[in-house]
């Protein structure tokens, strides 16, 4: 089995010669009115105008106020394709992680986990893992000295690894064991689907048999993590892991567009992906056929949902407010406070990941809190003190700024993430839009 790569030239050999051929442009509708951000329309309007992406949709809210939205263009290139908007759904890979962490922080709240607790306590199977001695190269192998934390989990500083990043020997046994918690597209999930384990706590078990790339606690390493958490919230809380998201954050939360697969009712809103050939757009997940028209093999809690932009901003709302919206509590202060802080065990720094994976870059001092980064320092024109958030393999970016009390959602399907300078150039139209004082 070829690895799943996040990189338009290794999507597009996955896809082999049966990639479906560009699909031409056609005539864009026009865009929503937004008058209260000008700029960030315009900048919206261009991208589609150019044929840098068929649709993309912003939700960005300043505390206290209804969230603006923003969009342009359409769910996909194929003829007849509707016109995106708040509700247009879509792939949002790793913006499920900061979920996954804050359902395993509700439990943490109510005393059923511990931040600094063992592993070991849920799965007797991580009591003694080993650690690889040179993970590139081989799967030679020394004893951990620390055990693996919730902390750790929560902060990709457990160790553990991810398909996305592996190389060499220890990719083949992450390929081996079917650690790809991961959907890309049909052709893709046919591939994998035969060796991925059927069930959260199976995956969980089994990631434990896998060598660690790192001594707990000791690096920050961009890992499958949060996929184990979401095990361990299924396993303590007794529930399955999509039925707690959607009891103790989606329907509180009046999340009504947030699928581990979207259903019949709902696909017309879902869109297409995308990868690059050259400057052309090249569909690799239809919304027609969409793998996420499938039910997963379980839900994967690192990066499993289709969600709206409507809804993301409830999320980000909720965290805004620090854990209610619309009077609804589902987390107490303190809880979403310690969540958005630098969790980072002592001694480990955060340097950045990627932009192909649609993470954080590091570019300003950072730390990282449970299941996204927080900056530990304002940025003049930029976010401020505390700003936390993630972003997803397929361009989609999430931010909460408690310093500029304002929260932003941008939504894009393509991969690479990092196709396009779309952060930077999404930050200087709102910089422009709402002031110097709210940058």
């Amino acid at each position: 089995m070829r690895r799943v790569m996040l990189t338009s030239g290794a999507m597009l050999i996955l896809l082999s010669a049966t990639a479906p051929a560009q699909v031409a442009q056609q005539p864009q509708p026009r865009a929503q009115a937004a008058t209260a951000l000008p700029a960030t329309q315009a900048l919206f309007d261009t991208y589609v105008r150019t044929g840098k992406m068929p649709g993309i949709v912003a939700a960005i809210g300043i505390q206290g106020r209804p969230p603006m939205f923003v969009a342009a263009g359409r769910t996909g290139l194929e003829p007849g394709a509707p016109a995106v908007t708040p509700d247009s759904l879509w792939r949002v890979y790793s913006m499920t992680k900061p979920i996954t962490a804050m359902a395993a922080m509700i439990l943490i709240e109510e005393g059923k986990l511990k931040l600094d607790q063992p592993l070991s306590d849920i799965y007797p199977a991580y009591r003694q893992m080993r650690v690889l001695t040179d993970p590139d190269a081989s799967l030679a192998t020394r004893p951990a000295t620390k055990p693996i934390t919730i902390r750790e989990l929560l902060t990709h500083t457990a160790g553990l690894g991810y398909g996305f990043n592996a190389k060499g020997p220890l990719l083949k046994e992450y390929e081996r064991l079917g650690l790809m918690p991961f959907a890309a597209n049909a052709q893709v999930e046919a591939k994998v689907r035969p060796t991925r384990p059927a069930t959260l706590q199976q995956f969980a078990e089994r990631a434990a048999a896998v060598p660690l790339v790192a001594e707990p606690g000791t690096q920050w390493s961009y890992s499958m993590g949060l996929d184990v958490m979401a095990a361990v919230v299924e396993k303590v809380s007794g529930v399955p892991f999509e039925r707690f998201v959607q009891t103790r954050l989606f329907t509180p939360l009046k999340m009504n567009s947030s699928y581990w697969q979207v259903p019949a009712s709902a696909a017309n809103r879902l869109v297409s992906n995308y990868t690059f050939l050259g400057d052309n757009l090249v569909p690799v997940d239809p919304a027609a056929t969409s793998v996420f028209r499938q039910a997963p093999s379980f839900p994967y809690g690192g990066a499993g949902l289709v969600m709206s932009a409507r809804d993301y901003d409830r999320f980000l709302q909720m965290l805004q407010n620090e854990g209610q919206v619309d009077g609804v509590r589902v987390m107490k202060p303190e809880t979403v406070r310690l969540a958005m802080s630098n969790l980072l065990p002592q001694g480990v720094s955060y340097g950045g990941v990627s932009g192909s994976t649609g993470g954080s870059a590091g570019a300003i001092p950072t730390g990282y809190g449970a299941g996204g980064s927080v900056t530990l320092a304002d940025t003049p024109g930029g976010p401020g003190k505390g700003t936390y958030g993630w972003g997803g393999a397929a361009g989609t970016i999430a931010y909460v700024d408690p310093t500029r009390h304002m929260r932003g959602t941008v939504m894009v399907n393509y991969f690479p993430a990092d196709r396009y300078p779309l952060r930077r150039d999404l930050a200087a139209a709102l910089y422009q839009d709402l002031g110097r004082s709210r940058p």
